[in-house]
């Protein structure tokens, strides 16, 4: 199944992310995800006779023991930053 991407499907998805785009940015966002559509058909095309891939790496355990160590001396740490205050580390406003 063909599905065409339009100008207005494009500033659509435009206007969901919150961006702003030029006339020449549409026109190749419509080519672009008109290209990712058609991979999609492709997918389509092959059949139930090949097994899903759920892990194409075969991982065991990933995470690493949980080891307790000593850490680096507060002083070491506050002088590789320009932003401190006091004793710790000074962080963006994040909420106003």
């Amino acid at each position: 199944m063909i599905f065409m991407i339009t100008e207005k499907d494009v500033l659509h998805i435009a206007d969901l992310a919150k961006i702003e785009l030029t006339e020449d940015e549409v026109e190749r966002f419509k080519d672009e995800f008109q290209d990712i559509l058609g991979y999609f058909d492709i997918l389509d095309e092959i059949g139930d006779e090949i097994e899903p891939l759920y892990q194409v790496i075969p991982l065991k355990n990933v995470f690493r023991e949980d080891k307790v160590k000593k850490s680096l001396p507060q002083q070491e740490v506050l002088k590789n930053t320009k932003h401190k205050e006091g004793d710790y580390i000074k962080g963006p406003r994040v909420v106003e």
